[in-house]
């Protein structure tokens, strides 16, 4: 496997990437890579939290004969920009310039998109207005409620696996959780600036306020193209059901709920995810039926250059060679 570090202009930053490419000779189908939300690095990662998604994503991916391009977002690692300044629409846009990049590339196939959390709503606008252009779209971790009500529910689902004493202190205190993120959410529903101080914490609020109004469905309507939806029957951040909707909207889409994943696409033993722990997880490879049901949905593609099969099958295809 052989990569490169590169710049994409995007409007008013330069964004830090890297493209990979199997060892094997090409051209190579190739995937763009769209990570959650946060101040988020190439490889998934932020400063306090290394993740690893986008890296492990890569690693498979390259694993079975495909490229891929991941890149730090504006204001994060490499990138310039100001990521405070940043906002949800901004960010789309700046996919858009990485997956114009990709496309204008010679040395590469057909060309899907691979968005995890965030980026999956990504990866849906972009195969909405790209249509056959593209290959596919594999949305990991997808919501298919509005950014509003996304916030809300996984507030509630984060509440719960607090541990009990502090459900009990809340509860004294009548401390109602979800009334006070719905409270916030409307403070930021009702700025005007790119950023506002959340409990004394600068806070990115242009990025919230746009993410609270958006509404994933009507753009899910308009996706022709295959897409693999994929989401942790565990998962606390998006809800596992939406993906029942994402199958009535997008009649192309595969839909899968996966036993006893994350929101990380790691495997949890324990009954509830509890996002206080991903660091750990993260140490974790993806979980296997993750990585397996999207090396066999990338084999179903009309594509040509990729094996679907990995000098690593037989074997733990989460050990794949680091990108």
């Amino acid at each position: 496997m052989s990569s490169v570090d590169l710049t994409i202009e995007a409007q008013g930053a330069a964004l830090a990437g890297t493209f990979s490419t199997p060892s094997t000779p090409g051209p190579h189908p190739a995937a763009l890579i769209l990570a959650g939300s946060g101040k988020i690095d190439r490889d998934g990662d932020a400063k306090r939290m290394p993740l690893h998604v986008s890296h492990d994503l890569a690693a498979l991916l390259n694993a079975h004969g495909w490229a891929s391009l991941r890149f730090d977002k504006r204001g994060v690692g490499a990138s310039t920009g100001d990521y405070l300044r940043t906002g949800f629409h901004d960010e789309l846009a700046d996919a858009d310039a990485a997956l114009a990049w990709l496309l204008a590339r010679e040395d590469v196939g057909p060309v899907i998109v691979v968005g995890h959390s965030v980026g999956a709503s990504f990866a849906a606008e972009l195969a909405a207005q790209y249509g056959p252009e593209l290959a596919g779209a594999a949305m990991l971790a997808l919501t298919a409620q509005t950014g509003a009500d996304t916030l809300t529910w996984q507030t509630a689902q984060i509440a719960g696996s607090l541990p009990r004493a502090v459900r009990v202190l809340l509860r004294v205190l009548h401390i109602d959780v979800i009334a006070q993120q719905r409270k916030a959410m409307a403070k930021l529903a009702a700025s005007t600036g790119d950023v506002m101080r959340m409990q004394g914490v600068r806070t990115n609020a242009r990025w919230m306020r746009e993410l609270i109004a958006y509404d994933p469905r009507p753009t899910l309507r308009r996706v022709e193209i295959p897409v693999l939806a994929m989401t942790g029957a565990k998962d606390v951040q998006v809800n596992p059901d939406d993906l029942a909707v994402v199958a009535e909207l997008v009649p192309s889409a595969q839909t899968e709920i996966v036993p006893d994943v994350d929101h990380l696409l790691r495997y949890e033993a324990r009954e509830r995810s509890d996002v206080r722990r991903y660091k750990y997880q993260a140490r974790e490879p993806l979980d296997p039926r993750v990585a397996d049901g999207l090396v066999a949905w990338l084999a179903q593609l009309p594509v040509r250059g990729a094996t679907g099969v990995s000098e690593t099958d037989g074997q733990d295809t989460q050990n794949a060679p680091r990108a």
